[in-house]
């Protein structure tokens, strides 16, 4: 087997799972595939996919690319998809069942066992018939599976000691969607989704592009009135 570079960037990682969704949508049609048409289907730099796919492969020929189901195996291999992964969810509102009941998890190498929450009326199984738990229970559930992924999705007032909570139980990896900064010991690994700041892009973006689309029109519009105006006074 030839040993592929372990140095890769964030963004490559953030990339390959556009990657694998798209070959996977399109394996069934196209037994081979190159680089450039990756690049064109989604929009990017054929140089930076290249890059990307040279990271977790070596089977890429000149002028025939990749075989298809190859590569999608590659990347799952290479992103752990292959090989699901358990986690326990803390915080079993409206988001954390919702993600318990998400499906298309597994098809990235993930499974939600079990939830916890603190809250009595919360631990009942899901409608996916997931169970969830007392919080009691959870440092015991998680050493006896040898659970090593957690999910947060509690407030964040309580964040920081659910995190503490997972990691002592032997979290290695935390999923974390509280509006929080955690802080865990070296070795674990804390993945945050902020769901604030991505609306802050989003909203920012659209501003600007309604400015845009507002300063285009401003000019058009005045000199239609000033049109108007000479067209009465003649």
């Amino acid at each position: 087997m030839i040993s592929l570079s372990t140095a890769i960037s964030t963004q490559t990682l953030k990339r390959l799972p556009m990657y694998l969704a798209y070959l996977r949508r399109v394996e069934g049609t196209r037994p081979n595939i190159s680089a450039t048409a990756i690049a064109e289907a989604l929009g990017l730099n054929q140089v930076q996919v290249r890059k990307d796919l040279a990271s977790v492969s070596t089977s890429g020929r000149p002028r025939v690319g990749y075989v298809t189901c190859d590569i999608i195996r590659e990347i799952e291999t290479f992103l752990g998809y292959d090989n699901a992964h358990d986690a326990v969810l803390v915080g079993a509102g409206k988001l954390g069942r919702a993600l318990m009941g998400y499906d298309g998890f597994r098809a990235y190498g993930l499974n939600i066992v079990a939830g916890f929450d603190r809250e009595e009326a919360a631990c009942e199984k899901t409608s996916c018939e997931k169970p969830v738990y007392p919080m009691e229970r959870m440092a015991d559930l998680v050493r006896r599976l040898n659970v090593h992924i957690g999910i947060i999705t509690v407030p964040a007032s309580q964040a920081q000691a659910v995190c503490d909570q997972l990691v002592s139980a032997g979290v290695l990896a935390i999923w974390n969607f509280a509006p929080a900064t955690l802080t865990v010991p070296e070795g674990v690994l804390v993945q945050s989704e902020n769901m604030a700041a991505s609306l802050a892009v989003l909203s920012n973006h659209l501003s600007e592009r309604i400015a845009r689309e507002e300063a285009r029109e401003t000019p058009h519009s005045t000199n239609s009135g000033r049109n108007s105006e000479a067209d009465i006074e003649s």
